[in-house]
């Protein structure tokens, strides 16, 4: 967004967004009846169900799609990843590689190269799903293409960087909606049994009341990488994604959307405003901050505190927290009453000798392409875009109240006309200037 004060930042809230913010209630006491309790929840299953062989495409070749694309094919039979494309050639070559350490081997005519490889990957008439692991500034546009084309999605969170690219998602869900086209995203722990079953208790009424939540991921620096001779802007700036705003969104949407997403899912909708602070003080590339303390107000007095950092030699932790008035749990197993006595938790599989474990049979990384798959097999459809896009516009909500030091409400940022980085995406110069934002000054993101 350009640099505009308040009023003109109210004004341009005004832009003609869809109206797509639509909400359900809070979590109240008062117990609903199981079919409302497990509606819309996911299948816990031990493997995908047999059925016409599944080809996909994977769109980002690097370490979080080469593990998106293994979960895939480890989902159930007759599964195949036929094509990749990528922006680099060397990625390209990587995951080939790797696929062929498992046997596997990707058709050296079905791998594209530069920004419109995901086109010409999607054109394969063969290919049945794909795999969207790109950075996430490029999912608004990856995602449209793969609907339009009719093949079902698996796309990484989060799905966009700005408002406008959250509208865009939400169309976009709409259309695969209206045609049937599965849409499964990588909030895996909406597809983690523990969590699932937390739910079931909450939304049954094991801790009353919602009354107030928190959420945190704190953790050391993740990678960075320095300019290499030969790297224009352009180059820099995606083999080093993570530390642009405009290409990550920032580690509040990076990683933390998780744990925003998980207080979505059991208050029951987005919040209505934020406000909060951020900054930056030991990052060695990039714009980005290395903090964030976001209050989110849910209304009905209900609150949750989310923050999330990137420092090292730190406190570092991950996990959500609800608090209701009879009880409060860690959303994954446990519930406690007021006095912190348990009363529920999640029992985990036990191993061959019979001892109890703190794990899962499945991984949720693998379970949720089993629900995807499941979906397609079965005709049991699914769309996750557009709850993953409100979690997504969450964080995006709570980001630019860090960045501005303004109270930002759910309706100016879904409206507002918002389009991070460059009008042209080419490798070559970025006229750009990245500095990390300044809260108190006119609006710069």
């Amino acid at each position: 967004m350009k640099n505009i004060g308040r009023r003109k930042f109210i004004e341009k809230t005004a832009f003609a967004g869809i109206g797509l913010a639509g909400t359900v209630s809070i979590i109240s006491g008062c117990k609903r009846k199981k079919a409302g309790i497990t509606e819309g929840l996911p299948p816990i299953l031990k493997g995908a169900p047999k059925g016409r062989k599944l080809r996909a495409g994977l769109v980002g070749a690097g370490g979080r799609g080469t593990g998106a694309a293994i979960n895939f094919i480890s989902a159930g039979p007759d599964l195949e990843i036929i094509a990749v494309a990528d922006v680099f050639q060397d990625k390209i070559d990587a995951f080939r590689k790797r696929f062929e350490s498992f046997g596997l081997k990707i058709p050296e005519e079905n791998c594209f190269t530069g920004f419109d490889g995901y086109k010409k990957l999607m054109a394969i008439d063969d290919i049945d799903v794909v795999i969207l692991a790109t950075p996430p500034k490029f999912r608004p546009e990856h995602f449209l293409e793969a609907v339009t084309m009719k093949k079902h999605v698996f796309m990484e969170k989060p799905v966009a960087v700005d408002s406008n690219g959250i509208r865009s998602v939400l169309a976009t869900a709409k259309k695969a909606a209206a045609i049937g086209i599965n849409v499964v995203t990588g909030t895996q722990r909406r597809h983690q049994e523990d969590y699932i079953e937390t739910f079931k208790q909450v939304a049954s009424g094991a801790i009353g009341r919602i009354t107030s939540a928190k959420a945190w991921w704190n953790q050391d620096h993740v990678w960075f990488r320095l300019r290499e001779p030969g790297w224009d802007d352009m180059e820099y700036m995606i083999r080093n994604w993570n530390n642009f705003i405009w290409l990550s969104g920032d580690h509040i949407l990076d990683t933390h959307v998780h744990n925003i997403d998980v207080i979505n899912w059991f208050v029951g909708k987005h919040p209505e405003w934020a406000i909060g602070y951020g900054g930056r003080h030991r990052r060695v590339t990039g714009d980005q901050y290395d903090f964030f303390s976001i209050d989110f107000d849910y209304g009905y007095g209900v609150s949750s505190h989310s923050m999330c950092r990137q420092i090292d030699g730190c406190a570092n932790g991950t996990g959500e927290m609800i608090i209701g008035t009879k009880g409060y749990t860690n959303c994954q197993n446990i519930i406690w009453d007021l006095d912190g006595k348990i009363i529920w938790k999640f029992e985990y599989p036990k191993d061959e000798n019979g001892n109890p474990t703190n794990t899962l049979a499945i991984s949720p990384y693998v379970q949720e392409h089993m629900h995807l798959v499941w979906a397609i097999r079965t005709g049991n459809y699914v769309n996750e875009a557009e709850q993953t896009a409100y979690s997504t516009l969450t964080a995006i909500m709570g980001r630019t109240a860090a960045y501005t030091g303004l109270r930002i409400s759910w309706d100016e940022i879904l409206k507002m006309d918002m389009n991070l980085g460059p009008s042209t995406i080419e490798f070559g110069p970025v006229n750009m200037k990245f500095e990390p934002p300044v809260p108190g000054l006119p609006v710069q993101i």
